[in-house]
């Protein structure tokens, strides 16, 4: 038995998918959750509402597949959750990645001058974004959370690790290194929660899991669940399991993810790159005990964007049909839309501007929302590269892996190419982020081999080539800067 299970929990659907031992697809059910918006700016989901799409998911994967070797897990990152050891029942709802409701605590940490002295230790910013801040929020607003916290019956956890605690049964509280990189708490050099950090935000050392490898033994499924135990024997968090998936196990590889946000890794081996442009320092992921790093941009709107033209807006059914109409639009129309609807991030990292729409006229339609929407994200995308070349110092261009469910439009992939002025790769398998989950989870359990045989399986789909003019890419890039300091402006 070689099938190996992946388990996909995203922040707006989960998929569960099988692979063979080849690591070729065989199976897949997917299910989307209810997203919850209690204030402008807060994100939640239930956990019980995503607990539901898991056990129905991997439910319907395994009644089409059959039995798995071994069960990866790969998750939306950030998204906190607090629960009781006791019951399992969480004590309040997740607080979701995008959610911004602890801006004035990161202000106030940054007034008293701590940012450089937690970014020293975690590679990270002070932001709503990051576990940390909401931790200390649920704490400081559930009554009694905090006293109970402190006496260990409370367990916190991202998303990775409150399933994995689902799953084996209650038996395990743990994460993977990168997944703990993200949290705000965790010493990405010494590899360990950092007690100090972790006393200034009121977090006690009680409530956190055990870190492991991102291809460890995090236990098993109860057997109730469906029908017999399955190891669980990798995770990650979504970003570094596309980047395992993309195979960007060579310094200097570059891979960008375009599912609700953008995420792009860009690998820096055994280095920790101080970013000078306000980027991410970060774990890629962890094997053997021996760490390789990453810089990273974050987006917090890509795909979103065309959510809220079919959701938001109804001026599509389907996201499929961006691109028809994209194609379709006034090439004298110049619409640019900042889709910071919960902020920006990389390399701005504002998180109280809000989005914005500028160019608009009589004759500006669906079409021409469409289009706007879909260059917003590779204009934020080249935001974040400059960055990125600025602070790696790599001569020449890099060739940049894509993936995730926007790498699917033609369009919008050669836009991309066009605006960046580089090269864009798509692999055949675009699913890269369950793919690297199902890797891990392989190479945990002996079936898969070891990263550089990996690598040489990955297959291209099509390259994409920069085809724009250097003079309206110039133009365009100026309107865009523009545009986005108007928005920071207001």
């Amino acid at each position: 038995m070689t099938r190996i299970l992946a388990l996909d929990q995203g922040t707006t659907s989960t998929r569960a998918i099988v692979f063979d031992a080849d690591l070729r697809p065989l199976a897949t059910a997917s299910r989307e959750f209810p997203q919850i918006f209690p204030a402008p700016g807060w994100v939640e989901h239930d956990p019980e509402a995503i607990w539901a799409t898991v056990l129905s998911t991997i439910r319907e994967a395994l009644a089409q597949a059959g039995p798995v070797a071994a069960l990866g897990l790969t998750n939306q990152r950030e998204t906190t959750v607090i629960w009781d050891r006791a019951t399992g029942v969480p004590l309040h709802n997740a607080i979701v990645w995008q959610d911004r409701r602890t801006a004035e605590i990161c202000a106030d940490l940054r007034a008293a001058g701590l940012e450089a002295r937690v970014t020293a230790k975690t590679g990270l910013l002070l932001d709503p974004y990051f576990s940390g801040t909401k931790v200390k929020w649920l704490l400081d607003t559930i009554p009694g959370a905090r006293e109970r916290a402190e006496r260990g019956e409370l367990a916190f956890g991202t998303i990775d690790s409150f399933l994995i605690w689902r799953l084996t049964g209650g038996r395990v509280h743990a994460t993977d290194a990168t997944n703990a990189a993200r949290t705000l708490l965790y010493d990405i050099g010494r590899n360990a929660w950092d007690a100090e950090i972790c006393d200034l935000l009121g977090v006690p050392l009680a409530l956190l899991p055990e870190v492991k490898d991102c291809a460890d033994d995090f236990g098993v499924t109860d057997p109730a669940l469906f029908g017999a135990a399955i190891p669980i024997t990798g995770v990650a968090g979504d970003q570094q399991a596309a980047t395992v998936g993309q195979a960007c196990f060579a310094p200097g590889m570059l891979k960008s993810t375009y599912g609700t946000g953008c995420f792009a890794l860009l690998n820096t081996g055994a280095a920790r790159v101080v970013s000078q442009n306000r980027l991410l320092t970060t774990i890629a992921y962890r094997l053997n005990g021996e760490t390789t790093y990453a810089l990273e941009g974050s987006i917090f709107i890509a795909g979103a964007v065309v959510q809220w033209l079919r959701d938001g807006l109804g001026l599509i059914a389907r996201a499929a049909e961006t691109q028809n109409l994209a194609e379709a639009a006034d090439p004298a129309q110049d619409l640019v839309i900042v889709p910071a609807f919960t902020g920006l991030g990389a390399p701005y990292w504002q998180p109280d501007c809000r989005g914005a729409i500028y160019g608009l006229t009589r004759n500006t339609g669906p079409a021409e929302f469409a289009r706007a929407a879909l260059e917003s994200v590779g204009l934020q995308t080249r935001d974040l590269l400059e960055a990125m070349r600025a602070d790696w110092g790599a001569a020449g261009e890099n060739v940049l892996r894509v993936d995730g469910g926007m790498a699917a439009s033609d369009w919008t992939m050669q836009y991309l190419a066009d605006i960046l002025g580089a090269p864009v790769d798509r692999p055949v398998i675009t699913e890269t982020t369950a793919l690297g989950a199902a890797y891990l989870a392989g190479l945990g359990a002996g079936i898969c081999p070891p990263p550089a045989e990996f690598a040489a399986q990955w297959a291209l789909d099509r390259r994409f080539t920069p085809a724009m003019d250097k003079t309206d890419r110039a133009r365009k890039l100026a309107r865009w800067q523009r545009a986005v300091a108007a928005t920071l402006a207001v």
